[in-house]
């Protein structure tokens, strides 16, 4: 639901998917490419590093939290995500992670804060798309400067974000659920 005790849920689990997203981009996948990023299959003929998992993630969290807790906490989560990238990426993708966040978080908000009062779903596919392609072409063309792995990239960023339109969709149906059982109770 988005009340303030499930906003600092959300904002833990926006908190953790950015060192976890870093740690898996130089730890976790099915290859490993030498100075490179490890990958892993998003599609059939389509790798990405695997981070895009927690970056896609990371880009509806940070929608909840503004839901649940208001723009001054989604900024300011922005902020911190972008501080807390730099630290936990290695040495040769601080400067990428850090750009990609700081700036594919902030699209994401401006998408987002004039669609979500009355189009919640729209709103987060919508900013999600936007944030999902500049993190990965800001975070591919600094860190490697290349575009070889967008197209692994925007497609594994886009499973997550559409694997959470069902979760989206129920916590919104519950909320206006509790909105009509307050209603009748007063």
């Amino acid at each position: 639901m988005f009340d303030q005790k499930n906003g600092y849920k959300y904002l833990v689990a926006f908190v953790l998917s950015i060192p976890a997203a870093n740690y898996m981009i130089g730890n976790i996948g099915t290859f490993c490419v030498p100075d490179g990023p490890c990958l892993i299959p998003v599609a059939p003929g389509l790798t990405a590093p695997s981070g895009v998992l927690m970056v896609g993630i990371a880009l509806v969290l940070r929608d909840l939290v503004q839901k649940s807790l208001g723009m001054n906490w989604a900024l300011g989560a922005i902020l911190g995500g972008a501080l807390l990238s730099g630290l936990f990426a290695t040495p040769e993708l601080v400067l990428a992670s850090t750009i990609a966040f700081l700036f594919s978080e902030l699209a994401d908000l401006a998408v987002y804060t004039p669609l979500q009062k009355n189009r919640l779903v729209v709103a987060v596919v919508a900013s999600g798309i936007v944030g999902l392609v500049i993190d990965s072409a800001l975070f591919l063309y600094v860190a490697f400067g290349s575009f070889d792995y967008i197209g692994g990239q925007i497609v594994g960023k886009m499973w997550m974000i559409l694997l959470a339109i069902p979760v989206i969709q129920y916590l919104r149906k519950r909320e206006a659920t509790e909105i009509d059982e307050t209603e009748q109770q007063s």
